[in-house]
């Protein structure tokens, strides 16, 4: 699956960029009918620690699915939204069977 990544107004490392890879493309097991997806990877301006955003958008064959969480890291925030957006997969695949 085609997953593009983009870091705003900062440069992902490599490590996160291939850590987010694996996360999304794990998605693929739960409904074949991902077409592809964009991470988008943000540092919000504020004091507090957990100033980290990311947000993943999926293309189905059917439409698109979102997922949005802020967190301390990176990694946790992609973690998070992978998991959010897993709940909205299966039951888009369950929706679809039944």
């Amino acid at each position: 699956m085609q997953v593009k990544i983009q870091s705003i107004h900062f440069d992902a490392d490599k490590e996160l960029l291939e850590f987010i890879q694996k996360k999304v493309d794990k998605l693929h097991q739960y409904y074949d009918g991902i077409m592809g997806g964009d991470v988008f990877l943000r540092l919000e301006k504020a004091d507090d620690t957990q100033n980290k955003i990311a947000e993943i958008k999926l293309q189905t064959r059917t439409g698109e699915m979102f997922a949005k969480r802020q967190c301390k890291t990176f990694e946790e925030a992609v973690t998070e939204s992978a998991e959010a957006i897993s709940v909205q997969v299966r039951k888009h695949k369950d929706k679809i069977k039944g």
